[in-house]
């Protein structure tokens, strides 16, 4: 009677030691299921970040600050020799060297992206761009004429004044990429822009003699 009744408690034993470890199994595949389904979901993301997700506003982001960013350095350039301030001088040089890295960064999106890149330079070459112009803060054929036949001080008010309606602009059309952008470095861009030329528009309100 004894060794039935041991007899019956290893076999419970033996038969509750193979559920558990059933349990064990199937909770093991269930957290590896999950971990699968985690990280095909990371990679499916990772590949989406990489292969450069953007929208609509990414893109006019970029296709209009180019050529915005190309006016600008038009303008510093012309500054360089027809400036009489040094201060200005200085403000065209380190605007020239912000916004040349950036039109490249720009380009390299929309080339990825398989979309135009802007190549015309607005006031440059005089074509299709005026006051009418839907970029903010353009000048137009006739601004950048009278810019460029200015000097010495009175050149260095015109760019001052012309700048900062330029710089306006640019935060503008930044400011929405922030608000409504999709690619990430876009939108980096888009605050660094914010930020780098609202302290130059104060800048350049005191060298008008503004406060």
């Amino acid at each position: 009677m004894t060794s039935t009744r041991s007899f019956v408690r290893r076999a419970i034993l033996v038969a509750s030691a193979v559920t558990a470890a059933l349990v064990l199994a199937a909770c093991g595949n269930g957290n590896s299921d999950g971990s699968g389904s985690a990280a095909q979901t990371s990679a499916a993301a990772t590949a989406e970040s990489t292969a450069g997700a953007h929208n609509g506003q990414d893109l006019s982001f970029a296709q209009g600050m180019i050529p915005h960013h190309q006016q600008a350095i038009q303008m510093a350039k012309t500054a360089a020799t027809q400036a009489s301030s040094a201060e200005v001088k200085d403000l065209a040089s380190r605007i020239e060297k912000a916004q040349a890295p950036e039109i490249e960064t720009m380009s390299g999106w929309l080339e990825s992206w398989g979309e135009d890149v802007p190549s015309s330079m607005p006031g440059m070459d005089h074509s299709g761009h005026s006051g009418s112009s839907d970029t903010p803060g353009m000048m137009s054929t006739k601004d950048m004429d009278e810019l460029m036949k200015a000097s010495g001080t009175d050149f260095d008010e015109m760019f001052l004044t012309m700048m900062v309606g330029h710089h306006e602009g640019a935060v503008e059309m930044a400011t929405a990429e922030k608000g409504k952008g999709q690619y990430g470095p876009a939108k980096k861009m888009a605050e660094d822009i914010i930020t780098a030329q609202n302290a130059e528009i104060e800048e350049m309100n005191k060298l008008l003699g503004k406060s």
